[in-house]
């Protein structure tokens, strides 16, 4: 199993990727094409499809930074869930640097979003309780509520600040 980053929409894997970003996650969570095509050009912002033996198995969206690495999505082919994949592509992921690691998750309001909490701190994440709007992706939508998840440590509300202040103007930026 190996990553393949993708810097362009024209790339080998990029439409099996897309096609799963779309069916993965709600449309307020999903940045418009055109906004992904400029996202890509950011060298913080990687788009890693996830290959083994030449067939597409899933991808691991993220952004580097001075101080933390972000999940922005994250999402395995519908064949290839529970399993260990996910978990492996996370503790690899997790072993590739010792950076903290930020994600978002759906507030758990649902079994499958409790699920998907449980994936996580079975990785090591920790929820953190904190006050957490992602801003809207798409200018007719409002901001979403999320939490926090954390790998390796719970973080505090100074650092949900910090994370905002410097962090969300790079990621969010055609949206702010």
């Amino acid at each position: 199993m190996k990553l393949l980053r993708i810097k362009n929409t024209s790339d080998t894997y990029f439409s099996e990727a897309w096609q799963l970003y779309e069916d993965a996650f709600p449309i307020e969570e999903r940045r418009l094409l055109e906004d992904q095509s400029l996202v890509l050009q950011n060298e913080q912002y990687h788009f890693d499809a996830i290959i083994d033996n030449n067939q597409f198995m899933g991808f691991i969206l993220w952004w580097e930074f001075n101080t933390n690495r972000y999940i922005d999505h994250f999402a395995t082919a519908v064949a290839q869930r529970n399993k260990g994949l996910g978990k492996a592509i996370l503790s690899n992921f997790i072993k590739s640097s010792s950076k903290p690691i930020i994600l978002e998750v759906e507030l758990p309001i649902c079994n499958l979003n409790k699920r998907r909490i449980q994936f996580y701190e079975n990785v090591g994440f920790k929820l953190n309780q904190h006050p957490y709007k992602m801003p809207p992706l798409r200018k007719e939508q409002p901001a979403v509520e999320l939490l926090l998840m954390t790998y390796p440590n719970n973080i505090s509300l100074k650092e949900v600040d910090l994370f905002i202040e410097k962090c969300h103007p790079i990621i969010f930026k055609n949206n702010l």
